[in-house]
């Protein structure tokens, strides 16, 4: 009993020190973008320092392993947009992705943490940052042997949607009531076959490395064309092209993940007003996949070149045999830099007249030759 009373009294206070460690750099960067750190930020970094510990404790590593400048943006992102890992249903989650820096023999592989934010997430989001929203009620998931009726319009005249649940057959679309600060309730509906378009962007990201990328999204594209959401999750060999991971494909996870970017598709484009550029900003990054797809290989394809930029004397000397038909072995050129510059000058005057009638004067010595040096053959 003792034992594991210094084993739990140990992880509180290696968790104490990571939060005490993390939250004065938080707190700086928050402040250093206009935004306050308030006591609900604070919980929601500690809340995301232990999940994040658990997540990196189930990898068999330890948070000191984890790219650090990474932990620390994702835990500014978790704090401006105050999203609570501890929340019931959780409102975000984090997993650990291998990064490879470098390259040849230098090349390394790094942990990255990655942020994820759920549809409760969202909402949460929506609620705080929703321009002009005052409340969000509960979502209607409405199955197949429902019945559902679409709200209507008469001239300035609405009428509200219609639901009656069963509970039975596959969830085909979800509406979100929506409460606006001038009393007005607006509902906003997404459908099933919409997430066709999540399916083909996961897709497409997993053959991003693929050799025959273009061939295979162009197969992908013309078989996917004429299906249906559901008639690709029962495609095979379409899945395999894809690389589609399990979560889309496996029965008791297929349906949640459905769910959840049906709600997500339907919650982005509801208006928010984040007052805040950087907060703004953080929203976008998190919830663009295009974007964090871009950022993902950008920043694992960066600093792998390897760039070997000519000396000053041969970019010189080019740059003489360019502009000049005399071979540069014929004389001695005691200072190419003022060559050059002079070369560049007399090419700019252009509204002058006698430096015109100088130039087609053919008697005219060139002015990298000394007046006391004879002219060269080919020049008489």
């Amino acid at each position: 009993m003792t034992n594991e009373l210094k084993k739990a009294e140990n992880f509180k206070t290696a968790l104490a020190k990571i939060n005490d460690a993390y939250t004065p750099m938080i707190t700086d960067q928050l402040e250093g973008n206009g935004l306050q750190m308030s006591d609900y930020k604070k919980q929601c970094v500690l809340n995301a320092i232990s999940a994040i510990n658990t997540t990196v404790q189930n990898a068999g590593l330890e948070i000191g392993n984890i790219d650090q400048s990474n932990l620390t943006q994702i835990l500014v992102n978790v704090a401006s947009l105050e999203l609570n890992a501890a929340a019931t249903p959780r409102e975000c989650y984090f997993i650990t992705r291998n990064v490879k820096q470098g390259k040849g023999d230098q090349q390394k592989t790094v942990k990255q943490i990655e942020l994820g934010i759920e549809g409760d997430g969202n909402d949460a989001i929506l609620a705080r940052f929703g321009r002009n929203v005052k409340k969000v009620y509960p979502f209607w998931l409405v199955r197949e042997q429902d019945t559902f009726i679409y709200p209507r319009y008469k001239g300035i005249e609405f009428t509200p949607p219609e639901w009656e649940p069963t509970g039975e057959g596959r969830v085909e679309r979800i509406v979100y009531p929506i409460e606006m600060t001038d009393g007005s309730v607006e509902f906003h509906i997404t459908e099933r076959n919409d997430v066709k378009k999540n399916l083909l962007a996961h897709m497409y990201n997993n053959l991003m490395w693929d050799k025959d990328k273009i061939k295979k999204k162009q197969q992908i594209k013309e078989k996917a064309s004429t299906m249906t959401l559901n008639q690709m999750l029962d495609d095979e060999p379409l899945l395999t092209l894809g690389q589609v991971s399990p979560a889309w494909k496996d029965p008791q996870s297929s349906e949640s993940m459905i769910i959840r970017k049906m709600r997500n598709n339907i919650v982005k484009k509801i208006p928010k007003d984040f007052s805040n550029a950087f907060v703004a900003m953080t929203y976008q990054e998190q919830t663009d996949e295009e974007l964090k797809a871009v950022r993902r290989e950008v920043t694992e394809e960066a600093n792998k070149e390897i760039l070997d930029f000519p000396s000053d004397d041969s970019i010189t000397k080019t740059v003489i045999e360019e502009h000049s038909n005399v071979p540069i072995n014929e004389f001695v050129i005691e200072d190419k830099k003022e060559i050059v510059e002079e070369n560049v000058t007399d090419a700019s005057i252009e509204g002058d007249e006698s430096t015109e009638q100088a130039a087609l004067d053919l008697d005219m010595k060139p002015p990298h030759i000394a007046k006391s040096e004879e002219l060269p053959s080919w020049l008489k």
